[in-house]
């Protein structure tokens, strides 16, 4: 069974930078597509970023483009996302996701999930 867990969330003013790390105990790691979304209240889940399972291909929600990088380390089995700029809109809980191969847009698209990590952005 994947097992995902998210760290790096806390509370930040507004302008500043975090860094999401999500740990994996994955069997064949190398081969999962790997995503963050986010949930803010009463707001639907959100894909924020993605990566392919060999890195060629990446997304980058629009309201967040030019302020998140993500990346993922094969040997140390995990996937990070920093962002930059933070705004009070980006509050949310953001979650790691995992699928084979390629990443996709839906919820629906992945089969494991962390527990999420608050972020919280104070204006």
């Amino acid at each position: 069974q994947v097992r995902l867990v998210e760290t790096g969330g806390g509370v930040v003013q507004a302008g500043d930078t975090l860094r999401l790390s999500c740990a994996a105990s994955l069997r064949f790691f190398s081969n999962y597509a790997l995503a963050w979304f986010r949930q803010a209240p009463g707001k639907e889940r959100e894909l924020v970023s993605a990566i392919n399972w060999d890195a060629s291909s990446t997304y980058y929600v629009d309201s967040m483009k030019g302020r998140l990088i993500i990346s993922r380390d094969n040997a140390k089995l995990t996937v990070d996302l920093q962002m930059d700029s933070l705004q009070p809109e980006d509050t949310a809980v953001y979650y790691c996701a995992a699928k084979l191969y390629n990443w996709g847009t839906a919820v629906e698209d992945y089969d494991d999930w962390g527990q999420g990590t608050q972020v919280t952005v104070s204006s």
